[in-house]
């Protein structure tokens, strides 16, 4: 049985250091889900793995497309499982690791056999998102489908969008598309959850952004004021700086604004990840023995 480990924990938790060592153990390479980490013009502000980091075990879907790309968690599910069928070709363990817990999901569980996106409907619904705001789309869903509306992230423009579109391919709610049948994976999943006491993820997360101001997050910011109203860009670390550049906010402001988003990012992260079945959890400063220690106990199980 082939075999995929999926490490999951909030923001800043050291989801990055545990996957590459991981692959490097296995001799494998690593699929990143972290949405935001896709777009090649947002590195120092998604946390992206650095060159260093890249260079010591193979990653794919890290900085792939561009802000100006269409993407989607349909379209990631189709090519994530096949970059998995080209890693289990030659090696029985891959490894994935990301923040976006829905990217996650897709791959592990499945999507139930979602449509990919239609590039003309997401063109339209873009387009409204740029031009009016994300209001329309909200009153959008809400009148298709209140019940998905009920439970969405209102302000995710990624979780309207596509669940608009899938709604208007197939005529049926986004909750009715959801509680189909999910197709089974021919790999075997084993989640790995890196845990932490909140005061050190908080306590890191705001060491991280720091490191970041340090990096050049500001200048690469600069570089996006352009394209500041495309959906990729409608997140912590650029949104804020925005307003920065608006005059809206002073400097300092907009860097403790960024630290409290990133926190209350990481306190979501960390309630979807609760929810999630056959989690082993792992201590942040000890995580790589542990979950070493776990797959031993996995794989001794298997053999007796």
């Amino acid at each position: 049985m082939k075999r995929l480990i999926s490490i999951i924990g909030s923001t800043g938790i050291g989801k990055t250091r545990l996957a590459i060592d991981l692959a490097k153990h296995f001799d494998t390479e690593i699929i990143s889900c972290d949405s935001r980490q896709f777009y090649k013009e947002m590195t120092i502000g998604t946390a992206a793995p650095t060159e260093e980091e890249l260079a010591e075990a193979k990653h794919h879907f890290v900085g792939n497309i561009g802000i100006n790309d269409y993407y989607s968690i349909g379209l990631f599910e189709e090519e994530a499982l096949k970059k998995l069928d080209e890693i289990f070709a030659k090696n029985d363990v891959a490894i994935m690791v990301g923040g976006s817990g829905m990217y996650e999901k897709a791959v592990v569980e499945g999507m139930n056999d979602l449509p990919i996106a239609d590039e003309e409907n997401q063109q339209k619904l873009i387009s409204i998102f740029e031009n009016e705001g994300i209001e329309p789309l909200q009153k959008m869903l809400e009148e298709l489908d209140p019940d998905y509306f009920s439970i969405v992230d209102k302000d995710n423009p990624r979780r309207l969008l596509r669940a608009i579109d899938i709604i208007w391919q197939t005529n049926k709610t986004y909750t009715e598309n959801l509680s189909t049948p999910k197709s089974k994976r021919n790999f075997e999943t084993f989640r790995i959850g890196i845990d932490a006491p909140r005061e050190v993820i908080y306590e890191r997360i705001n060491r991280r952004v720091d490191k970041m101001m340090e990096n050049g997050l500001l200048e690469e910011a600069k570089t996006l004021i352009a394209d500041r109203d495309k959906v990729a860009l409608q997140t912590v670390g650029y949104s804020e700086l925005f307003r920065y550049f608006d005059s809206e906010w002073d400097l300092d402001f907009a860097t403790e604004e960024i630290k409290k988003n990133s926190r209350r990012y990481a306190k979501r992260q960390t309630t979807w990840n609760r929810k999630l079945q056959n989690v082993n959890w792992v201590n942040y400063d000890n995580s790589l023995q542990e979950a070493l220690s776990l797959l031993n106990q996995l794989r001794d199980s298997e053999i007796l």
